[in-house]
Protein backbone atom coordinates (compact mmCIF):
# COMPACT_ATOMS: atom_id res chain seq x y z
CA UNK A 1 0.00 0.00 0.00
CA UNK A 2 1.44 3.29 -1.33
CA UNK A 3 0.35 6.75 0.58
CA UNK A 4 0.74 10.14 -0.28
CA UNK A 5 -0.17 12.57 3.13
CA UNK A 6 -0.37 16.13 2.21
CA UNK A 7 -0.81 18.87 4.70
CA UNK A 8 -0.54 22.73 5.95
CA UNK A 9 -3.22 25.05 6.24
CA UNK A 10 -4.97 26.25 9.60
CA UNK A 11 -2.46 25.67 12.07
CA UNK A 12 -4.70 25.19 15.09
CA UNK A 13 -5.72 21.77 13.76
CA UNK A 14 -2.02 20.78 14.44
CA UNK A 15 -1.82 19.57 10.79
CA UNK A 16 2.16 18.09 11.06
CA UNK A 17 1.08 16.76 13.99
CA UNK A 18 -1.61 14.70 13.73
CA UNK A 19 -0.35 13.54 10.29
CA UNK A 20 2.58 12.17 11.81
CA UNK A 21 0.43 10.09 14.05
CA UNK A 22 -0.84 8.43 11.33
CA UNK A 23 1.96 7.85 8.82
CA UNK A 24 3.59 5.96 11.72
CA UNK A 25 0.37 4.19 12.34
CA UNK A 26 0.48 2.93 8.47
CA UNK A 27 4.09 2.51 8.54
CA UNK A 28 3.35 0.27 11.06
CA UNK A 29 1.12 -1.98 8.88
CA UNK A 30 3.40 -2.13 6.67
CA UNK A 31 2.77 0.74 4.25
CA UNK A 32 4.79 2.88 2.34
CA UNK A 33 3.88 6.17 3.01
CA UNK A 34 5.56 10.09 1.38
CA UNK A 35 4.79 12.98 3.39
CA UNK A 36 4.72 16.43 2.06
CA UNK A 37 3.52 20.04 3.19
CA UNK A 38 2.57 21.09 -0.63
CA UNK A 39 0.19 21.16 -3.23
CA UNK A 40 2.35 21.65 -5.66
CA UNK A 41 2.14 18.27 -6.95
CA UNK A 42 -1.45 18.01 -7.02
CA UNK A 43 -1.55 19.48 -10.36
CA UNK A 44 -0.25 16.15 -11.80
CA UNK A 45 -2.95 13.89 -11.76
CA UNK A 46 -0.94 10.84 -13.33
CA UNK A 47 1.64 11.34 -10.63
CA UNK A 48 -1.27 11.18 -7.67
CA UNK A 49 -2.37 7.98 -9.66
CA UNK A 50 1.01 6.35 -9.11
CA UNK A 51 -0.55 6.13 -4.91
CA UNK A 52 -3.18 3.90 -3.78
CA UNK A 53 -4.26 6.72 -1.37
CA UNK A 54 -4.21 10.46 -0.84
CA UNK A 55 -4.90 11.85 2.62
CA UNK A 56 -5.15 15.54 2.91
CA UNK A 57 -5.05 17.79 5.86
CA UNK A 58 -5.33 21.67 4.70
CA UNK A 59 -8.31 22.90 7.03
CA UNK A 60 -9.42 26.10 5.08
CA UNK A 61 -6.34 26.66 2.61
CA UNK A 62 -6.84 27.38 -1.09
CA UNK A 63 -6.51 24.99 -3.86
CA UNK A 64 -5.44 26.17 -7.66
CA UNK A 65 -7.71 25.00 -10.30
CA UNK A 66 -5.07 22.71 -12.01
CA UNK A 67 -4.60 21.39 -8.26
CA UNK A 68 -7.88 20.31 -7.81
CA UNK A 69 -8.44 19.01 -11.48
CA UNK A 70 -5.15 16.99 -10.73
CA UNK A 71 -6.79 15.52 -7.55
CA UNK A 72 -10.15 15.22 -8.69
CA UNK A 73 -8.91 13.05 -11.93
CA UNK A 74 -7.02 11.00 -10.03
CA UNK A 75 -9.62 10.10 -7.29
CA UNK A 76 -11.95 9.64 -10.13
CA UNK A 77 -9.54 6.75 -12.04
CA UNK A 78 -9.47 4.85 -8.77
CA UNK A 79 -6.94 6.48 -6.23
CA UNK A 80 -8.56 6.18 -2.90
CA UNK A 81 -9.06 9.49 -0.55
CA UNK A 82 -9.49 9.67 2.89
CA UNK A 83 -8.68 12.52 6.04
CA UNK A 84 -10.16 13.57 8.93
CA UNK A 85 -11.53 17.00 10.95
CA UNK A 86 -11.61 20.20 9.40
CA UNK A 87 -7.92 18.69 6.98
CA UNK A 88 -10.03 17.10 4.71
CA UNK A 89 -13.89 18.38 5.40
CA UNK A 90 -13.31 22.06 5.69
CA UNK A 91 -10.82 22.38 2.93
CA UNK A 92 -10.85 24.76 -0.36
CA UNK A 93 -14.00 26.19 1.30
CA UNK A 94 -14.20 27.94 -2.43
CA UNK A 95 -14.27 24.36 -4.62
CA UNK A 96 -17.80 23.11 -4.73
CA UNK A 97 -16.42 19.83 -6.69
CA UNK A 98 -14.34 18.96 -3.53
CA UNK A 99 -16.80 18.99 -1.12
CA UNK A 100 -18.90 16.72 -3.96
CA UNK A 101 -16.10 14.02 -3.46
CA UNK A 102 -15.37 14.64 -0.36
CA UNK A 103 -19.59 13.70 0.53
CA UNK A 104 -19.80 17.06 3.32
CA UNK A 105 -18.31 19.93 4.74
CA UNK A 106 -18.42 21.44 8.12
CA UNK A 107 -20.51 24.73 8.97
CA UNK A 108 -20.22 24.60 12.74
CA UNK A 109 -18.95 23.42 15.74
CA UNK A 110 -21.88 24.64 18.38
CA UNK A 111 -19.90 24.84 22.17
CA UNK A 112 -16.70 24.32 20.92
CA UNK A 113 -14.76 21.98 22.57
CA UNK A 114 -16.90 19.96 24.90
CA UNK A 115 -17.92 16.51 25.63
CA UNK A 116 -20.17 14.27 23.30
CA UNK A 117 -20.90 10.82 22.22
CA UNK A 118 -19.58 9.30 19.09
CA UNK A 119 -22.48 5.78 18.70
CA UNK A 120 -21.29 3.31 16.37
CA UNK A 121 -24.12 1.88 13.94
CA UNK A 122 -23.48 -0.35 10.76
CA UNK A 123 -21.50 -3.00 13.10
CA UNK A 124 -21.10 -5.10 10.09
CA UNK A 125 -18.23 -3.37 8.34
CA UNK A 126 -14.95 -3.90 9.50
CA UNK A 127 -13.69 -0.50 9.79
CA UNK A 128 -15.81 -0.09 13.10
CA UNK A 129 -16.26 -4.01 14.22
CA UNK A 130 -15.37 -4.76 17.32
CA UNK A 131 -15.68 -0.96 18.46
CA UNK A 132 -18.13 0.06 21.07
CA UNK A 133 -19.55 3.78 21.49
CA UNK A 134 -17.22 6.25 23.23
CA UNK A 135 -17.02 9.90 24.18
CA UNK A 136 -15.12 13.05 23.19
CA UNK A 137 -13.47 15.86 24.36
CA UNK A 138 -13.08 17.71 21.28
CA UNK A 139 -15.37 19.64 18.98
CA UNK A 140 -18.55 18.18 18.07
CA UNK A 141 -19.01 18.56 14.04
CA UNK A 142 -22.46 19.84 12.64
CA UNK A 143 -21.51 19.47 8.65
CA UNK A 144 -23.75 19.52 5.56
CA UNK A 145 -23.70 15.99 4.28
CA UNK A 146 -24.75 13.85 1.37
CA UNK A 147 -27.68 11.63 1.62
CA UNK A 148 -25.80 9.32 -0.54
CA UNK A 149 -22.90 8.21 2.52
CA UNK A 150 -22.48 4.98 3.94
CA UNK A 151 -22.58 6.16 7.74
CA UNK A 152 -20.90 3.96 10.06
CA UNK A 153 -20.78 6.70 13.04
CA UNK A 154 -22.77 9.30 14.32
CA UNK A 155 -23.09 11.92 17.20
CA UNK A 156 -26.65 13.53 18.73
CA UNK A 157 -26.57 16.87 19.39
CA UNK A 158 -28.58 18.35 22.64
CA UNK A 159 -28.98 21.17 21.97
CA UNK A 160 -27.41 22.99 25.05
CA UNK A 161 -25.50 25.44 22.41
CA UNK A 162 -28.26 25.59 19.94
CA UNK A 163 -31.79 24.69 21.18
CA UNK A 164 -32.68 24.40 17.71
CA UNK A 165 -30.72 21.50 16.55
CA UNK A 166 -32.01 19.32 19.40
CA UNK A 167 -32.40 15.81 18.80
CA UNK A 168 -30.08 16.19 15.34
CA UNK A 169 -28.37 13.04 14.44
CA UNK A 170 -24.75 13.92 12.81
CA UNK A 171 -22.94 11.87 11.38
CA UNK A 172 -18.99 11.36 12.10
CA UNK A 173 -18.04 9.00 10.04
CA UNK A 174 -18.44 7.93 6.86
CA UNK A 175 -17.60 6.17 3.36
CA UNK A 176 -18.65 6.50 0.14
CA UNK A 177 -17.54 6.27 -3.69
CA UNK A 178 -15.91 9.51 -6.38
CA UNK A 179 -16.13 7.82 -10.07
CA UNK A 180 -13.57 4.48 -9.18
CA UNK A 181 -11.85 6.13 -6.24
CA UNK A 182 -13.06 5.30 -2.71
CA UNK A 183 -13.91 7.71 -0.37
CA UNK A 184 -13.31 7.94 3.58
CA UNK A 185 -14.09 10.70 6.24
CA UNK A 186 -14.00 10.87 10.03
CA UNK A 187 -15.25 14.00 11.71
CA UNK A 188 -13.01 13.18 15.01
CA UNK A 189 -9.14 14.30 15.25
CA UNK A 190 -9.56 18.09 15.70
CA UNK A 191 -5.61 17.98 17.64
CA UNK A 192 -3.09 15.62 18.05
CA UNK A 193 -4.65 14.86 21.59
CA UNK A 194 -7.86 13.48 20.04
CA UNK A 195 -5.80 10.71 18.64
CA UNK A 196 -7.30 8.57 21.08
CA UNK A 197 -6.94 4.07 20.67
CA UNK A 198 -10.26 3.92 18.78
CA UNK A 199 -10.02 7.13 16.67
CA UNK A 200 -6.29 6.15 15.31
CA UNK A 201 -8.60 2.74 14.85
CA UNK A 202 -11.28 4.38 12.92
CA UNK A 203 -8.85 6.23 10.58
CA UNK A 204 -6.31 3.72 10.21
CA UNK A 205 -8.91 0.98 8.89
CA UNK A 206 -10.86 3.76 6.68
CA UNK A 207 -7.70 4.53 4.99
CA UNK A 208 -6.63 0.99 4.47
CA UNK A 209 -10.70 0.92 2.70
CA UNK A 210 -9.66 3.63 0.94
CA UNK A 211 -6.55 2.10 -0.50
CA UNK A 212 -8.11 -1.13 -1.82
CA UNK A 213 -6.41 -2.56 0.96
CA UNK A 214 -9.10 -3.26 3.63
CA UNK A 215 -11.56 -6.18 3.81
CA UNK A 216 -14.57 -3.69 4.53
CA UNK A 217 -16.19 -4.44 1.06
CA UNK A 218 -17.19 -2.03 -1.72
Amino acid sequence: MKILMSWGGWKGHEPEQTVNIMAAALRAEGATVDVINTLASFADGAYLERYDLLSLCWTMSEIAKEQVQGLLRAVQSGTGLAGWHGGLGDAFRACTEYQFMVGGQWVAHPGGIMDYTVKIIGHDDPIIAGLSDFTMHSEQYYMHVDPGNQVLAVTEFDGRNAPWIAGTVMPVVWKRHYGKGRVFYSALGHVAEDFTAPVVAIMRRGMQWAAGCGSSGV
